[in-house]
């Protein structure tokens, strides 16, 4: 039985019957399409009041013409209960004021570093970018302690003589989100290179062989 301080696996957020939120990178996102600032502040009041009466504060992007709401449980580095209950209450809150969610525009991205030695690498660009190890995935990647810039990921490759490409973009979309993000860089000159580890991840390609990722949460350990 879980509690709020297990951290869930992407099924378990999956299951729970959140239809306007997605789990991108160990984090539940929603998007709720305000139409105007003005209505976006309103509803990022009622998501502050809600979050300060649970004790639980999520990170709020109010823009023109939306709110973005990210939910994780950062004192174990993932999603819980905690996150879930929020979550329904914030779409509850959204609804009331008759503002819909915008799943669909969701997306995340990931900076991916390829090398043949993660331990000599990944503590320089911690250190350069001031970032924090991560505590869900240690050793493989380090998270922007404001959770402002991208996370960075190292993807385990051979050893090889440079120049060969060694960052590549991760581009983290839900499940349904996943084809037609693929097939419009397709139809912008690009090459699938790779789908042998879909659905978790396609590997593209530009015109001139510069690769990057499509991915989403099916089909990983998480």
């Amino acid at each position: 039985m879980s509690d709020d301080k297990t951290v869930l696996k992407y099924s378990q957020a999956r299951d729970a019957g959140l239809a306007d939120w997605r789990w991108l990178l160990g984090g539940l996102h929603a998007r709720f399409a305000t139409g105007d600032f003005a209505t976006g502040l309103v509803l990022a009041q009622r998501i502050g009041a809600a979050a300060e009466a649970a004790d639980h504060h999520p990170d709020l992007d109010l823009r023109y013409p939306h709110v973005s709401v990210k939910l994780v449980s950062h004192d174990v580095g993932g999603v819980t209960d905690r996150d879930l209950r929020l979550a329904r209450q914030i779409s509850e809150i959204a609804a009331e004021l008759g503002i819909a969610a915008a799943p669909g525009d969701l997306h995340v991205l990931e900076l991916g570093l390829d090398t043949a030695d993660r331990e000599r690498v990944l503590p320089f660009w911690q250190a350069l970018l001031g970032y924090d190890a991560s505590s869900v995935y240690p050793g493989k990647e380090i998270l922007d302690p404001d959770g402002r810039l991208p996370t960075v990921w190292t993807q385990e490759t051979d050893a090889h003589e440079t120049p060969r490409q060694r960052w590549h973009l991760d581009v983290v979309v839900p499940i349904e989100q996943a084809q037609s993000r693929i097939d419009a860089a397709l139809a912008a000159g690009g090459t699938l290179v790779s789908d042998e580890a879909a659905p978790a991840f396609w590997v593209l390609a530009d015109a001139e062989g510069n690769k990057a990722c499509v991915c989403t949460p099916e089909g990983r350990n998480n």
